[in-house]
């Protein structure tokens, strides 16, 4: 069944719907890995080198809401620098959300770097209501580490050259943090694909065609046996298509 987003009787009924249709299962006992992508429709992940001249605002509207439902943010350290992150801003709107669906006033960010590369004058140290958490690796410069756990990140070994990401995502849940929004990269969401760790992908198709060599939303070493999924719902607005699959387990 496909449901109309747009039009509603106002900004409250979205809100209301969108929350239904992104709502997280309830009493996780495990760390619930959510990606959410959004893509032209001939596969492009960026254009001109950034998701920005694909996205839209009822897109930024779900990625506000998927991020005001999550315990914490995750994304590859790559990304986070491109689209120029910082830390999430605290709003009326958010902390009244949080608040009733019982989390924290604003969510982390939670990086992953295997070398610890996360400039020191970054917004996600400098401009940010809540340290960052840094997943990196015993490979990373200890100074680095050191400096960054100084300004202020809670930097939590994962691995010896490269992140294990079940480590990392165990390190989360150890902080109470089950609820994982995961906005990418590609690398990341690859490797996430490589390990069987997601639960849900929420794919945002934009009405466009890119063209150009912009790389697809999932880069990693590949799958013997592809990963199957359940389309579990469907909403439009605005010409997109906003897509939400749940992994089907054995």
């Amino acid at each position: 069944m496909v449901d109309e987003l747009w039009p509603l009787d106002g900004a409250r009924q979205v809100d209301d719907e969108l929350e239904r249709f992104y709502a997280f299962p309830e009493q996780l006992e495990r760390p619930w890995v959510r990606v959410n992508f959004v893509s032209s429709l001939d596969g492009a992940v960026t254009v001109k080198g950034s998701s920005r001249g694909l996205s839209a605002p009822v897109d930024q509207r779900v990625l506000g809401l998927i991020r005001d439902l999550s315990d914490v943010v995750l994304v590859g350290v790559g990304t986070a620098l491109i689209e120029g992150y910082r830390g999430i801003k605290r709003t009326e709107v958010r902390a009244e959300r949080r608040e009733r669906h019982g989390l924290s006033e604003i969510p982390p960010i939670a990086l992953v770097t295997a070398h610890a590369s996360l400039p020191l004058d970054s917004p996600l140290l400098t401009d940010t209501a809540v340290p960052p958490i840094v997943l990196t690796t015993e490979a990373a410069p200890a100074q680095r580490r050191a400096e960054l756990a100084d300004a202020g990140a809670d930097v939590v070994v994962t691995g010896d050259a490269e992140v294990d990401l079940r480590v990392a995502l165990d390190a989360l849940a150890e902080r109470g943090l089950r609820r994982i929004g995961c906005e990418g990269g590609p690398r990341l969401f690859g490797s996430l694909i490589d390990q069987d760790l997601v639960d849900e992908l929420c794919l945002t198709l934009s009405p466009v065609l890119a063209s150009g060599d912009a790389g697809r939303i999932a880069v990693g070493s590949g799958v013997e046996t592809p990963r199957s999924m359940r389309l579990d719902s469907v909403l439009h607005a605005e010409s997109l298509l906003l897509l939400r699959y749940a992994r089907m387990r054995g």
